[in-house]
């Protein structure tokens, strides 16, 4: 594939964007050398480069192109807003009503704030979590890699530079699916903990109890439980995680495919805890979330459409993405097995949100592995990180993602047989997002 464009684009990127791009999953560094690094356009499942190379997208905007790219009845739903404006001097109409719209769907959601990105959503979890407790403390699952881009998160991982050391000291972690680890982080802190921030599924599905046991820990102890389901959300279920689960925290985050892509962010939580960032009470005052944007009628609109579209028809929408990911994660393994490689590399993870692996033979993680994988696949015209299907992910998509799988998985199977794994291999292989120097 040609690339001259984007190679242009990606040098200009880098010099007046840190990072390159607005956004780490983005970067040079989690793609290989030979990749595009500018779309022009999507639609359905599929995106065009600035040099026309189409591509199968299994990214779909870091999980939250649920529906699939410029889908018409969103986009038509936006449309409907544009000649009305976008932001007032006081309120939408609109903001009430989407409101209302998930507080009947999500279980915690007895009031709700809307923002633009899940960080926004699950610091001020944190924060009016603090404030209803009189506590500091903040536990939050170690398993579970990104909560926020703010410091009580951040603090607590290796990217910390730039954050006070009296920052890092009030967050610590415990382990998902392990009830005694988390009791011991209780009993640790006594009496500090303000909130246990969790996704109530991310990589795994929770083991049977352990939600339930997660939540009991905190009412015992008088801890906020939040689910960020920034993630999970809509994804999982299009009444959230809490709902498919059966356990419903007292605060929960939601973004991601809230919109079908478009910025909405909300918390939601027990009326209780959420009035403290309100202006109809006695109490200490709370600046919960207060964003210019947070209220913008065409996002919202694109919520509203999306949600909908979400609930409607048996939930056709969730059922289509979790076959999908069951019929690649089947068909990726079974040609891995075909070619030996099951024990260096397999799909897992959750259907509706399937993910790759990758190791080298002592079992450790082989980016230079995953990057020739990512190499291949994208010469076969499909794009990804991992698999987050959409309901645009279709036959079409699915066969040539799997015809790609046997191509790119040949090439592996070849590259280690002949211990050329490095050298066929055109620049360096993708780093983690999280990682103490670049």
């Amino acid at each position: 594939m040609n690339f001259d464009r984007s190679n242009e684009l990606r040098l200009k990127a880098k010099r007046l964007i840190p990072g390159g791009a607005h956004t780490y999953s983005k970067g040079d560094d989690q793609f290989p050398l030979l990749s595009p690094h500018s779309i022009v356009r999507g639609k359905g499942a599929r995106i065009w480069d600035v040099d026309g190379n189409e591509f199968i997208d299994w990214g779909m905007g870091l999980t939250s192109v649920i529906l699939g790219h410029a889908y018409e009845p969103v986009v038509e739903a936006i449309k409907s807003e544009l000649d009305n404006g976008c932001n007032f001097i006081r309120p939408s109409y609109i903001e009430a009503e989407v409101a209302e719209l998930i507080s009947n769907t999500i279980p915690s959601a007895q009031m709700v704030k809307f923002s633009k990105n899940g960080s926004n959503a699950t610091t001020s979890a944190v924060k009016v979590s603090r404030a209803y407790t009189g506590r500091n403390m903040v536990l939050r699952c170690y398993d579970q890699p990104f909560f926020s881009i703010d410091d009580w998160f951040m603090g607590n991982t290796v990217v910390d530079a730039g954050i006070p050391e009296a920052d890092k000291q009030h967050t610590d972690h415990f382990r998902y699916n392990d009830l005694n680890n988390l009791e011991t982080k209780i009993a640790e802190h006594h009496n500090k903990i303000a909130c246990v921030i969790i996704e109530p599924a991310a990589t795994h599905e929770p083991a049977p109890g352990f939600l339930e046991g997660v939540k009991a820990l905190c009412e015992r102890n008088g801890i906020v439980l939040i689910f960020d389901e920034v993630v999970s959300g809509f994804r999982f279920h299009p009444k959230g995680a809490q709902s498919l689960y059966g356990v419903t925290p007292h605060l929960s985050t939601l973004g991601k495919a809230i919109a079908n892509g478009y910025s909405v962010s909300a918390l939601v939580g027990q009326k209780e805890i959420m009035e403290l960032g309100g202006i109809d009470h006695d109490k200490e005052r709370v600046f919960l979330l207060s964003t210019t944007y947070g209220g913008e009628t065409h996002h919202l609109r694109a919520a509203q459409k999306t949600i909908e579209i979400l609930l409607a028809n048996d939930y056709e929408v969730t059922k289509h993405i979790w076959q999908v990911g069951k019929t690649i994660k089947e068909a990726y393994n079974r040609i891995a097995k075909q070619y030996a490689l099951d024990k260096l590399t397999y799909i897992d993870g959750i259907d509706c949100r399937p993910y790759l692996v990758f190791l080298d033979i002592d079992g450790k993680p082989d980016n230079i592995l995953r990057t020739l994988f990512m190499q291949e696949m994208i010469q076969y015209g499909v794009l990804l990180q991992g698999f987050n299907p959409s309901f645009s992910h279709g036959a079409s998509e699915i066969a040539q993602t799997i015809e790609g799988f046997e191509k790119a998985l040949k090439t592996l199977h070849y590259a280690i047989e002949t211990n050329q794994v490095g050298s066929l291999l055109i620049g360096p292989p993708v780093k983690p997002v999280f990682r103490k120097y670049n």
